[in-house]
């Protein structure tokens, strides 16, 4: 029997359109979820402009909200984690003082191994959350923080015109500088800190803790040691980057990735002033 190629034509047609048919039906089985998750709710929405936003934003909700996040959220990138642990990998064993209690932090003690790992953190849920993955080797400290952001700009004028915030003014936990924390843990004033990362406390609204003291403070710690490394996280945000540029100062920026910030300050020189910029 023979047949034209006419006549074959509409058999192939109907052969790829089965072919396809098969196909599209696959995809719809293997990627849809047969529980899907409840939509976020309209404030979480507009918060969440990226993933890393979303995460922050999701952490804060836990609990709170019929959405669950996952389980492992994180602050940094990777880029920035890695910037971070390989500066400890070069300063090991080295005094490390930690702003800000963040999953990824935790790990830090174990590759700064046979140094001090201190964490400072004023969200108890954090304790909780995080208790098993704390390692022996690393001390957590509670603190609290009752500046809230809004006031970011006041403190600003008041350590640029009283003298009891410049930086060989006095030591840090005697200190009348609105912008000191003294309150911290004996331990934070006694040690000479190689590496100090500031990333809280939270400082994600008006009314939230800002960083201010925190940076503030940090400066001061650098600057009694003899070669201090600083870094800031989010300095995307207008108050980490001002209190930044005023305390850490541009010159001693000495790396950066993503939204963390390096600055490298030496101890003992001109304490009469932060930044060889100011007057």
């Amino acid at each position: 029997m023979k047949f034209s190629v006419r006549k074959l034509i509409p058999v192939f047609v109907l052969i790829l359109a089965s072919i396809s048919i098969l196909r599209f039906v696959r995809i719809v089985i293997t990627t849809s979820s047969p529980h899907p998750l409840p939509a976020l709710p309209p404030h979480v929405q507009h918060a969440c402009t990226s993933p890393l936003s979303c995460s922050k934003v999701l952490t804060g909700i836990a609990g709170n909200s019929t959405f669950t996040p996952p389980a492992y959220t994180t602050s940094l990138t990777g880029k920035e984690f890695r910037l971070l642990s390989n500066l400890v990998k070069q300063r090991r064993p080295c005094n490390l003082l930690i702003f800000g209690l963040e999953p990824q932090y935790l790990s830090l003690s174990s590759i700064n191994a046979g140094g001090t790992t201190i964490i400072l953190e004023d969200d108890p849920n954090k304790f909780t959350n995080y208790r098993t993955e704390i390692s022996s080797s690393t001390q957590i400290y509670k603190v609290q923080y009752n500046v809230p952001a809004k006031e970011a700009y006041e403190l600003l004028k008041h350590a640029r015109r009283s003298s009891t915030c410049a930086p060989g003014a006095a030591l840090l936990r005697q200190s009348k500088c609105r912008l000191a924390l003294t309150g911290l843990p004996q331990e934070v004033y006694k040690t000479k800190w190689d590496l100090v990362v500031v990333d809280g406390p939270s400082g994600s609204d008006p009314e939230a803790p800002g960083r201010m003291g925190a940076i503030y403070s940090a400066s001061i710690l650098a600057r009694a040691g003899n070669s201090t490394d600083v870094m800031v996280h989010d300095v995307h945000r207008t108050i980490e980057r001002w209190f930044s540029w005023e305390f850490l100062c541009e010159e001693n920026l000495v790396s950066s990735k993503g939204k963390f910030w390096n600055f490298r300050i030496l101890g003992h020189t001109d304490p009469a002033r932060f930044c060889l910029s100011q007057p």
